[in-house]
């Protein structure tokens, strides 16, 4: 069922400045650098510390991600979203870089299970409240026929904050133990990313709404229309065979192939590092092609890249996966927001990423549990891989049946 034009095309009149611009992609950076690339990446560095400390499973090391996420998702991913959509990004964005910061600095005290718990749900806080989700929203409102480019640059943060990680958490690990060094990534999150988000101006789009009183655009007709669930079963399943993935890999590589701490750094900054390029390549593809062409593209190189962990015995093998994969990465979290903003307009996009974050963090989270249990039974990734790389294909078949028109006029 298609949405009509009139609902999403009630155009706002604004005025955007290029300094303006500027300010609002690097505070969307800076809170991407810190909340996805050196908190949620970070994480899973410190897995095998833990398992080694406590004498946790890898079901139970990844599921403080999961259980989290599909508490906080459903609870807040909504209502996040209906926040940004009413009272702009800005508020949303400091609560979380601020929960985030506090999430890493708990995990790096604690010393039993459900204070594991307990802070991944601060985790999970921060990542809806100053994640993804208001960064995808101020972006689209302040920018239009270069959004792509400008959603590429933001997610920079994520692949340089991802590819810096395991380098600073292993040298911090060196000198302060993975405790301390945990504690100082906390730190540095909420240094690095809370000043910009302090002093950046809302959207162009809200500031109007609220001078003109214009009232939000109704969700009813989205949830009727058949591309809402295509785009958001193809991202859960592409994010589920990515999540699950990353979370295992350290695992992976440390506990069943006996590589050097080093070298994992090495390789996972490799991953991180070439979805920099993913996420600049894809961000100007999506500025020129189809967006159903360059997110079917993401999702095949994704499936594409899982197969060479069956021969991670040979390290060149590792780094062709460490370098597709990454290419994969670096565009799947990025095309998500400009597809939605394609077909459905960007007076609705807080509320409509609330939902499709929502799910896409339920894919996330319970996929690398699942992993981890059919590890935990079976003794090998084999079965869990196969998953992964079932799922990534499932996601690509569901974006080929995306409409190639949009169902709905953007709005600017």
């Amino acid at each position: 069922m298609d949405i009509s034009q009139e609902t999403f095309d009630e155009r706002i009149p604004v005025e955007r400045s290029r300094a303006a611009q500027a300010q609002v992609a690097a505070t969307a950076f800076l809170s991407l650098f810190s909340i996805v690339g050196l908190a949620l990446y970070g994480l899973p560095f410190f897995y095998d510390f833990m398992v080694t400390e406590f004498g946790w499973t890898r079901a139970q090391v990844t599921s403080g991600n999961a259980l989290s996420k599909l508490l906080v998702g459903p609870l807040f991913g909504f209502l996040a979203g209906w926040i940004v959509d009413r009272f702009g990004p800005r508020r949303l964005m400091l609560a979380g870089i601020l929960m985030a910061g506090v999430a890493l600095i708990g995990l790096s005290a604690m010393s039993a299970l459900w204070m594991f718990y307990f802070f991944y749900l601060f985790n999970a806080l921060g990542y809806v409240c100053g994640g993804p989700l208001p960064n995808q929203v101020l972006l689209s409102r302040w920018f239009d026929k270069s959004r792509g480019k400008a959603m590429g640059f933001a997610y920079l943060g994520i692949g340089i904050g991802g590819a810096i990680v395991p380098l600073l958490a292993h040298a911090l690990t060196r000198q302060l133990g993975w405790h301390g060094a945990l504690r100082t990534l906390g730190i540095l999150v909420i240094l690095i990313a809370f000043p910009m988000a302090y002093f950046v101006n809302e959207s162009p789009e809200a500031q109007a709404e609220k001078q003109t009183g214009a009232l939000q655009v109704p969700m009813g007709p989205v949830f009727k229309s058949s591309a809402f669930y295509l785009l958001a079963i193809g991202s859960m399943c592409s994010i589920a065979a990515v999540g699950g993935t990353s979370q295992h890999l350290k695992l992976f590589l440390s506990l069943d192939h006996g590589y050097a701490q080093a070298e994992i750094a090495k390789l996972i900054s490799l991953v991180l590092g070439s979805s920099i390029g993913g996420r600049l390549l894809m961000g100007w593809l999506a500025d020129r092609f189809p967006k159903k062409y360059v997110m079917l593209l993401i999702y095949l190189l994704v499936a594409a890249a899982i197969p060479f962990l069956f021969y991670a015995s040979t390290p060149r093998m590792l780094y062709l996966f460490a370098i597709i994969f990454g290419i994969g990465v670096g565009g799947d979290y990025m095309i998500i927001p400009l597809m939605a903003a394609e077909i459905f307009g960007v007076r609705i996009l807080g509320r409509l990423m609330g939902v499709i974050l929502t799910a896409d963090g339920i894919a996330e989270a319970t996929a690398p549990m699942l992993v981890g249990y059919l590890y935990d039974v079976t003794k090998s990734y084999k079965i869990g891989f196969v998953l992964l790389i079932a799922m990534a294909l499932l996601g690509a078949v569901a974006v080929t049946l995306l409409p190639r028109k949009i169902v709905a006029q953007r709005s600017t």
